[in-house]
């Protein structure tokens, strides 16, 4: 099983607060950096000094790590056109010797729309403009010459498809709950499907629409990743495990009960459960405290090991 740090920077963090756990987390062999790709604070916090753009983090973490995977959970369609994303992705792709990983998603939080004046169109065509943008950008990627495509939101026109990424194909993960177009476009372009946040049973209802639709186009479903999103809380023992807890603002029975908390012996097995009842193979730890180095490193330690 594949562990990976995963950060919410909107919650209050630099480019060089994402820099020290990302380092961090490469030095202690762990598979991947992600962060989330917001732009205002959710919940409690004052959220300084203010949000980072997930993208230019990553092309700066490209040139600062040298072999984490670096990526997204989610990039939000709609905070960008598919044209200029296809060539900020590659780019950083480029930049990072082929460490990008693409997770894309709809877009969801119409607050930070509002208060950064990003358009947030109702929920069917925010969709139906996600769908056209898979299409483009892998597309765009992909194409051996001249690319052109005709939608109803988007229209490209002998693109030259430059730049191209070093990775072919770059990895896209789609997520999310929803049970009909969502899983339609995982067995189409994703390479892996992730899960936010759910318990066992919504998650496999959910894997197994999505290997519904592989096999529906004749794609095996073995070849499609599946991973989820837990929130992380890790300590030596109750007490450190209730300082962590106390420190994001949660309660720790709701923690055993949803995340991954308690000491690195029963994370290991909440874990293996994980593996065992969905098939799950790659977890995204939900890191909030990106000043506590020490909570990153543990796991690594005295958790990822026992999951090999």
């Amino acid at each position: 099983m594949e562990l990976r740090i995963f950060t919410e920077p909107q919650q209050g963090a630099s480019y060089d607060d994402l820099l020290r756990v990302a380092r961090t987390a490469e030095d202690a062999g762990y598979d991947a950096f992600f962060r989330s790709d917001h732009y205002l604070k959710m919940g409690d916090g004052d959220g300084l000094p203010g949000p980072t753009d997930a993208w230019i983090t990553l092309a700066g973490l490209a040139r600062d790590t040298s072999r984490i995977r670096l990526g997204t959970l989610m990039t939000a369609a709609t905070f960008r056109h598919p044209g200029p994303l296809a060539i900020s992705v590659a780019q950083v792709d480029q930049m990072s010797g082929g460490r990008v990983e693409f997770g894309f998603g709809a877009g969801w939080f119409e607050r930070e729309h509002e208060a950064y004046g990003i358009p947030f169109p109702a929920v069917g065509e925010r969709f139906d403009r996600y769908a056209e943008q898979l299409e483009v950008i892998t597309g765009l990627w992909a194409a051996d010459g001249p690319y052109s495509f005709e939608g109803e939101h988007y229209r490209i026109v002998d693109s030259p498809a430059l730049p191209k990424p070093v990775q072919s194909p770059v990895p896209v993960l789609i997520g999310g709950v929803g049970a009909k177009r969502t899983p339609a476009l995982a067995a189409r372009f994703a390479t892996e499907f992730n899960l936010p946040f759910q318990d066992y049973d919504t998650a496999n209802r959910q894997f197994d629409r999505v290997a519904a639709h592989c096999a529906d186009i004749g794609r095996d479903p073995a070849g499609l990743t599946r991973s989820v999103a837990l929130v992380l809380c890790v300590g030596r023992d109750d007490a450190e495990v209730a300082k962590r807890a106390a420190k994001i603002g949660r309660d720790v029975d709701e923690l055993r009960a949803n995340g991954l908390a308690g000491t690195p012996a029963e994370v290991v097995e909440r874990l293996s459960q994980w593996r065992e009842r969905t098939g799950v193979s790659r977890v995204y730890l939900q890191t909030l405290d990106l000043a506590d180095l020490d909570h990153v490193e543990l796991v690594a330690a005295e958790v990822a090991p026992k999951l090999a």
